[in-house]
């Protein structure tokens, strides 16, 4: 009877640690981690590497110059000068945080090749009045 319950619980350790892997293969490229611009900038090997940078869009430094997008990201006091063609994102604003992925050239100007909007996990009602609503 004991050779039975051994059998039976190196069955379920092996089941387990295949669950296991499972999980941790498909979580692998979900989650979304960035560096700082503290990180980047301390980091020499950083230059010419892809990564993606976090942190909050300085006011007033959004420029448009025709496609080209110039504004700079800042976190912790430290700031990196950001370049990307094309459009951002719609609720892409001063002030608020963003991610960008790209790659920091020799001269300091991070390129990014894609803008996204970072924001908080907490939801606030709109502050505007509610208007009629039509019942049809």
């Amino acid at each position: 009877m004991t050779r039975r319950r051994a059998g039976r619980a190196a069955l379920v350790a092996v089941l387990l640690a295949a669950g296991g892997l499972l999980v941790t293969g498909a979580l692998r490229n979900t989650l979304t981690y960035y560096r700082t611009p503290s990180e980047v900038l301390d980091d020499p090997a950083a230059t010419g590497q892809r990564v993606r940078l976090g942190g909050d869009v300085v006011p007033g430094s959004l420029r448009h110059r025709g496609d080209l997008v110039v504004f700079r990201l800042a976190e912790d006091g430290h700031e990196i000068t950001v370049e990307q063609r094309g459009v951002p994102p719609e609720t892409f604003r001063e002030g608020e945080g963003a991610v960008v992925e790209g790659s920091l050239s020799a001269d300091g100007v991070f390129r990014a090749d894609h803008v996204m909007v970072r924001h908080g996990n907490e939801y606030r009602p709109s502050t505007a009045p509610a208007g009629p609503v039509d019942a049809r």
